[in-house]
C-alpha cells in the first residue's frame, strides 16, 4: 500500500513565472531559426549553423534552469518536468505549452503586484 502525503503548494512570486515564459518564448524562436539554418546548411548547402547554435544552447540551458525553477516551486511531478523541459527541444511545441503551463501557475502567484493587475 502506498501512502500519499498532501501536497502544499509553495506561494510565489510572479517574477518566477515572467522568467519562464520569456524563456520559453525566446528559445522557441531560437529553436526555430537553429531549425532553419540546419535545413538551410544539409538541404540547399548554405550557410553555417556554429554561431546560431551556440546561441540556442546558451539560451536553452537559462530555459533549462528557470523552468526547473517553476516546476520545483509549483511541485510538479518529475513526468511533467520532463514534458515542459521536452517541449523546449521540439520546434513549435512551446508556443502550445507555455500558455497551458502559465494558467495552471497562475493560481500559485501571491504577489501583491499580481493580485492588483488581476483586478
Amino acid at each position: 500500500m502506498r501512502l500519499s502525503l498532501p501536497v502544499t503548494l509553495m506561494p510565489m512570486k510572479q517574477t518566477v513565472l515572467t522568467r519562464y515564459r520569456v524563456m520559453a518564448y525566446i528559445t522557441a524562436v531560437w529553436l526555430l531559426v537553429f531549425t532553419a539554418a540546419i535545413v538551410a546548411k544539409y538541404g540547399f548547402n548554405t550557410g553555417d549553423t556554429m554561431v546560431i547554435s551556440q546561441i540556442h544552447g546558451v539560451l536553452f540551458i537559462l530555459y533549462v534552469i528557470f523552468a526547473f525553477d517553476l516546476g520545483s516551486k509549483a511541485k510538479w511531478s518529475f513526468g511533467k518536468l520532463l514534458w515542459v523541459l521536452a517541449a523546449g527541444c521540439i520546434p513549435v511545441a512551446s508556443f502550445f505549452v507555455e500558455p497551458k503551463i502559465s494558467r495552471e501557475v497562475a493560481a500559485l502567484i501571491t504577489d501583491s503586484d499580481a493580485a492588483a493587475a488581476q483586478v
